[in-house]
C-alpha cells in the first residue's frame, strides 16, 4: 500500500505521521511546492521510526510527482489556510487552482488512485477534483464530516463529563456554518443524547460545532491540523484495510436526498474501493429543510466557482 500526501504543512504532515505511526501503509510520499520542505518533514518522521517501532517508509519530494507513481491513495491537503476574518469561501479562487493542478499531476502518475480532498472550501474542492480527475464519485471525495462529528462529540463529552469513546453521532450537509448535526441520531453508549442533556445546551453545542473551525482560527491565527489530520488518516485506514466503516463523507450526490450535481456530506460505507455505498437515512421535515438549506449554500459557492471559469 502506497499513500501520497500532497502538502507538507500542518495538516499534511499530521496525516503522514499518523499513517506512518499506525503502519497503515508500507510507503508514504509527501509532496510540497516549497523547496526541501517535504524532504525535511519526511526525514524527521523517518528518524522517529526506530523510537515508535514503525516500518512505514517515508520520503519527500519538492513538486516531483513522478515519485508518487502508482499510489493507491492520495490525500490532497494543498492550499492556503484560513486566517482570522476569512471564511472558507474566501479561499475558493486560490485553492481551486491549486487543487486542479495537483489533481492533474496525481492522475498522470497514479490513474487508479483514490483521492481524498482536505482543502477548503471543502465541498467545492471536491467538485473541482471530481471534474478534473474524470473519476467516478467513489474514487474522489472529501474529509469533513469525520472532523465535524469529532468536534461535536468532543464538546458533548466535555459537557456530559463522559468518555468521547462512547459517543456516536452523525452530521450531514456542507462543511461550514450550514452543516447539519443530527441530534436525533446522536447517542451516548446507545442512549439518545436528548435524554442526557437539556435542549438549550445541546443547541449551543450544535452551534459551537458549526463554528468549530473558526474558533480554532481565532485562537491560533490559522486553521486546525491535529483533528483534521487524524480524520483524514482514519479515512485512509478504512480504505487501506478494507474496514467498511460508516463515516460522514463529502461526495457528489446523484439523486440521494433529492440532491444532484452537488458535493455534500452524507453517511457512506468506506472500504477498499473507496465509497462502497451511499447510505440514505430517514430525515424528518425539519432535518430535510436544513439539508436543503445547506445544499443551496454549497451550490451558491459552486456558482461563484463556475463564474470564475476555473475549469
Amino acid at each position: 500500500m502506497k499513500v501520497t500526501v500532497v502538502g507538507a504543512g500542518n495538516v499534511g504532515a499530521t496525516v503522514a505521521d499518523v499513517i506512518a505511526q499506525n503502519e497503515i501503509a508500507n510507503e508514504v510520499v509527501i509532496v510540497d511546492i516549497k523547496e526541501n520542505f517535504a524532504e525535511g518533514k519526511a526525514l524527521d518522521m523517518w528518524e522517529s521510526s526506530p523510537i515508535r517501532l514503525s516500518d512505514t517508509r517515508l520520503s519527500g519530494s519538492t513538486n516531483d510527482y513522478s515519485k508518487t507513481k502508482n499510489s493507491d491513495i492520495v490525500v490532497i491537503t494543498s492550499g492556503v489556510p484560513r486566517k482570522p476574518g476569512m471564511s472558507r469561501d474566501d479561499l475558493i479562487s486560490t485553492n481551486a487552482k491549486i487543487v486542479k493542478t495537483v489533481t492533474e499531476n496525481v492522475v498522470k502518475y497514479s490513474p487508479d488512485a483514490i483521492i481524498i480532498i482536505v482543502a477548503n472550501p471543502l465541498d467545492v474542492m471536491v467538485y473541482t477534483a471530481f471534474l478534473t480527475s474524470k473519476k467516478t464519485r467513489n474514487k474522489v471525495f472529501g474529509m469533513a464530516g469525520i472532523l465535524d462529528t469529532g468536534r461535536y462529540r468532543s464538546f458533548l463529552a466535555e459537557e456530559l463529563n463522559v468518555s468521547p469513546k462512547d459517543i456516536q453521532a452523525l452530521l450531514m450537509g456542507g462543511h461550514g456554518d450550514t452543516m447539519v448535526p443530527l441530534a436525533r441520531y446522536t447517542t451516548v453508549a446507545g442512549i439518545p443524547v436528548t435524554q442526557l442533556i437539556d435542549e438549550d445546551k445541546l443547541n449551543a453545542i450544535i452551534e459551537r460545532t458549526k463554528k468549530g473551525g473558526g474558533e480554532i482560527v481565532k485562537l491560533l491565527g490559522t486553521s486546525a491540523w491535529y483533528a483534521p489530520g487524524q480524520a483524514a488518516a482514519q479515512m485512509v485506514e478504512a480504505i487501506a484495510r478494507d474496514q467498511r466503516r460508516i463515516f460522514p463523507v463529502c461526495t457528489m450526490l446523484e439523486g440521494e436526498y433529492g440532491q444532484t450535481n452537488v458535493a455534500l456530506g452524507v453517511p457512506v460505507v468506506l472500504g477498499k474501493n473507496g465509497i462502497e455505498k451511499v447510505i440514505e437515512i430517514d430525515l424528518n421535515d425539519q432535518e430535510m429543510e436544513l439539508l436543503n438549506n445547506s445544499s443551496n449554500a454549497v451550490k451558491s459557492v459552486m456558482k461563484t466557482f463556475e463564474d470564475m471559469n476555473l475549469l
